[in-house]
């Protein structure tokens, strides 16, 4: 389907984290590679119905463009689509019976950043929560227990720019319903879970003799040790994202079907999602979106060995994290191929650009992200086509 607005913009897309670290929503941001550029909204929205139909999970719209996001303000999104308003905008008189009509329609609406002004009575309402970015937060310094002098909020807020933990941590005791961003900095630090817990340890296991192989009555065995992992990985393998057209029933089953090199990647999967530790899952999250997002990179043009090797390497590219351990350490108990190990510990070969193409579309902007993709001789339709696949296929494993 040709979608031409993806041709000139870039998506990136974080999690909304809320207190019991459950991801709650997908945040998506658009920014064009051009300011100012006339972009059709009604075809923003069409690509985003094929990720979120109408029913659907949320996403919650970070439109960077103004003449985009007043564009779709009028183009009534799906009622499942959040949009996000800069406080400049929701104070124009011009826009408060499109502010209203988005309402009616059932659109919740986030206000972005603190008006200069008071809104008007009647369109306060009209917005479920306010979006504070860390930095500009008047209550970042504040102890626990008090409040800082003449800061009052007449509505919910959620904390965007969270980097770390900690700062997520704080963010909910300052009272925050839920958090935007990737607080996966300096995790290891923070997390109160040990590194290698006994189900990860069942895993690298796993990894190393499918690896090597091994006769299928010892992978069972090793297998047989964790009983909840072996229900994950049928889970999985049965997702639709797989793609099978016969239910897999058992381990064996699943390696005489699989072979044992897509069997390694699912246990891949499973590795960087193994942790206990609540603040874990925004980096599990990113981690299961990265291995997928750089297989979407190479849909089209690498070989089944290359797909399933940038996968790995998306998918581990946190696991020093989750094992408290640098790459080079950590790669010689896990079996990886080569130019995974180069990417990962040395932050060289043919796949670093992918992985520096997977970090931006978590954070960046259009002029980033299209310098990553035309270092990999991509354009910004083929990354943006990539990450709305990435979206969906993820949203079938959970």
């Amino acid at each position: 389907m040709d979608i031409d607005v993806l041709r000139h913009i870039a998506l990136s897309y974080s999690p909304m984290v809320d207190r019991n670290r459950t991801v709650v929503a997908t945040r998506l941001t658009v920014s064009a590679l051009r300011p100012g550029s006339a972009l059709k909204a009604d075809e923003l929205l069409q690509a985003i119905a094929l990720v979120w139909p109408e029913g659907g999970a949320r996403v919650s719209l970070n439109i960077m463009s103004e003449n985009l996001l007043n564009d779709l303000m009028r183009a009534k999104p799906l009622p499942n689509v959040m949009v996000e308003l800069p406080s400049f905008i929701a104070c124009d008189p011009e826009n408060a019976p499109v502010i209203q009509q988005l309402r009616a329609q059932g659109n919740t609406l986030l206000l972005h950043g603190r008006p200069a002004s008071s809104l008007p009575p009647e369109l306060l309402p009209c917005f479920k929560y306010s979006i504070i970015d860390l930095q500009d937060d008047r209550r970042k310094n504040e102890a626990a227990g008090q409040l800082e002098p003449g800061v009052v909020r007449n509505i919910g807020f959620i904390q965007s720019g969270v980097r770390t933990v900690a700062e997520m941590e704080a963010s909910f005791t300052r009272g925050a319903l839920a958090i935007l961003g990737w607080p996966i900095e300096n995790a290891i630090s923070t997390s109160t879970a040990k590194a290698g817990q006994p189900d990860m340890a069942v895993l690298v296991e796993l990894i190393r003799r499918v690896d090597a192989a091994e006769d299928i009555d010892k992978l069972e065995a090793v297998l047989k040790r964790d009983p909840t992992l072996a229900f994950q990985l049928m889970r999985y393998i049965n997702s639709p994202a797989f793609g099978l057209s016969v239910e897999i029933s058992s381990f064996r089953h699943a390696i005489m079907l699989l072979g044992y090199k897509r069997l390694k990647r699912w246990l891949a999967l499973l590795l960087a999602t193994a942790s206990k530790d609540a603040n874990m899952r925004p980096l599990m999250f990113a981690s299961v979106r990265r291995g997928i997002f750089m297989e979407q990179l190479v849909a089209n043009s690498g070989d089944e060995e290359m797909r399933s090797e940038v996968f790995i390497c998306g998918v581990f590219s946190l696991l020093d994290q989750l094992f408290e351990k640098p790459f080079d350490e950590l790669l010689k108990t896990i079996p990886v191929p080569e130019r995974v190990y180069q990417a990962l510990a040395d932050n060289t070969g043919p796949y670093q650009p992918y992985l520096e193409l997977a970090k931006a579309v978590e954070t960046e902007t259009a002029p980033v992200i299209n310098e990553h993709a035309e270092h990999l001789l991509m354009s910004l339709e083929e990354t943006n086509r990539a990450v709305l696949g990435t979206l969906t296929t993820a949203s079938q494993l959970e």
